[in-house]
């Protein structure tokens, strides 16, 4: 069992390097990085060159911590506060680093949820 995980931690983390390698967030155009747990989804707009997050939301903090409803609904939910903290700040525009994870579920759910609020990507 431990190989196993060993394993998927691995093949993630190559992932996520791959990723990274060709997505950098600036100013005008961010990252947005989606952090999961077994429990909470968090996700943060990040400018690379100044190394400063310039938005956040998550299901453990905030307003995301009031929401109910399955994972996905929450995950949803959270990328509509997001979208609406990236507007405060004068963002409309950003890249999607889904940080490794497969493109379903909560990610999905949480780009989805941001796009519906006005996110472009």
């Amino acid at each position: 069992m431990d190989t196993i995980i060993r394993t998927k931690i691995a093949r993630r983390t190559r992932i996520k390097h791959g990723i990274r390698r060709r997505i950098r967030g600036t100013a005008e155009c961010p990252r947005l990085s989606v952090y999961r747990s077994n429990k909470e989804i968090y996700a943060q707009l990040i400018d690379d060159v100044s190394g400063r997050t310039l938005a956040a939301a998550s299901t453990f903090t905030g307003e995301g911590k009031a929401t109910t409803g399955t994972p996905v609904e929450k995950a949803n939910a959270v990328g509509k506060i997001l979208a609406t903290n990236a507007k405060a700040a004068n963002i409309s525009k950003v890249v999607f680093d889904r940080n490794g994870y497969l493109y379903h579920g909560r990610v999905k759910s949480l780009a989805e949820g941001a796009r519906e609020a006005g996110l472009i990507f």
